[in-house]
């Protein structure tokens, strides 16, 4: 009889240790967030393999999808329950729906709300995911640099800090308590994501020289991205939601001056510089809001 109990209680202890690590190394109702943009993409390397009207573009917009599904794959390899992909260029009507891993909801087009490239995220989010990302505009060896608006934006910064959109974004996601846990891009919006958010994991894509880029294959991208995504969301305690204390102060610099005078009369934005808006205010949202408006 004595020997009957010992066994049992060897076996709960068992039990209780690889159900305590199994807890430490993942999460229960594990949910994701990943925003996709293209120009980060593997191969990526001219603005015709980003449009609708390229001769490429079909091409890319799989390869696109592709590394997406990577992503997903990872997520789900670490236990994800659910998973929001959020298309996050141009038309945001470019990741081929038929091809997506059908355990991904697809969120696609523009709402017309501030979210933008983070459009779908809230509290209810343990990760975010960035799959091809790029430098902010005016980075040296980067492809295709440029800041939510290449049109128009040669800068923008919040409290003093430039910011690609990779960290604009990861601040809205740090508002709602969410870490960006993930980047894959090319290498420069790589090292500014390290630079800015600290420990995140990253798969450099591609590696700018000029206007030129040397890739890696596609297959090796997916492979890579399948891995270090599920070993971040493996270890989701390594991982701090990105933030800047208030108050915020918004500082954007534009292209032309018929621009900066439009922008100007937004409700709080003043003109400090050529080409120059200033929005200062507590709340990250609303700064985001005016920052959405005033582009």
């Amino acid at each position: 009889m004595e020997a009957i109990v010992k066994n049992l209680l060897t076996s709960i202890i068992i039990l209780f240790i690889s159900t305590s690590h199994a807890f430490s190394q993942g999460k229960t109702d594990l949910k994701v967030f990943i925003s996709v943009d293209m120009e980060g993409i593997t191969g990526v390397v001219n603005w015709e393999d980003v449009s609708r009207d390229g001769k490429d573009y079909e091409y890319f917009r799989k390869i696109m999808t592709k590394e997406a599904n990577a992503a997903i794959e990872g997520a789900l390899a670490a236990g994800a329950t659910e998973i929001l992909v959020r298309d996050s260029h141009g038309s945001a009507r470019n990741i081929l729906p038929e091809m997506l891993n059908s355990n991904a909801k697809l969120l696609r087009d523009w709402s017309g709300g501030f979210k933008s490239m983070m459009e779908g995220i809230d509290k209810t989010f343990d990760a975010v995911i960035f799959i091809g990302y790029h430098a902010k505009a005016g980075t040296p060896n980067a492809i295709l640099e440029h800041t939510m608006s290449s049109r128009n934006i040669t800068d923008v910064s919040i409290n003093g800090i430039s910011l690609p959109e990779a960290g604009i974004n990861a601040l809205i996601a740090g508002y709602y308590n969410v870490p960006v846990v993930f980047i894959a891009g090319e290498l420069a919006v790589c090292q500014q994501a390290k630079k800015l958010i600290g420990e995140i994991e990253t798969v450099a894509v591609k590696e700018g020289i000029g206007n030129a880029a040397l890739n890696l294959h596609p297959e090796v991208v997916r492979e890579k991205i399948t891995e270090e995504v599920k070993k971040a969301l493996l270890n989701l305690r390594k991982y701090k939601p990105y933030k800047l204390n208030p108050p915020y102060k918004l500082v954007l610099k534009l292209k032309n001056e018929e621009l900066v005078h439009e922008k100007s009369f937004y409700p709080g934005a003043k003109r400090t510089g050529d080409w120059e808006l200033t929005y200062e205010n507590r709340d990250l949202l609303e700064v985001m809001k005016a920052f959405n408006r005033m582009h």
